[in-house]
């Protein structure tokens, strides 16, 4: 599903301890879900989930180290 730009969370208004669900990590980084979900499974992506009640979420510290190009 496409979302348009307005529906992409804007990384610069939120704390960077707050997590974003893997349909909002996705589009915030310009990826499908199920490539998130892979990295998650294979622990073969840039950056690493937590799970919180079985379901993965994404840091936004870690969303931002991956935008800007910092290694982990």
């Amino acid at each position: 599903m496409q979302r348009n730009a307005a529906s992409i969370p804007d990384l610069t208004v939120l704390p960077p301890s707050h997590v974003l669900a893997t349909r909002d990590a996705a589009a915030v980084l310009g990826r499908a879900q199920q490539t998130l979900r892979r990295w998650a499974c294979d622990e073969s992506g840039p950056l690493r989930p937590v799970r919180i009640n079985g379901r993965l979420a994404w840091r936004v510290a870690d969303l931002q180290r991956v935008l800007r190009g910092d290694a982990a």
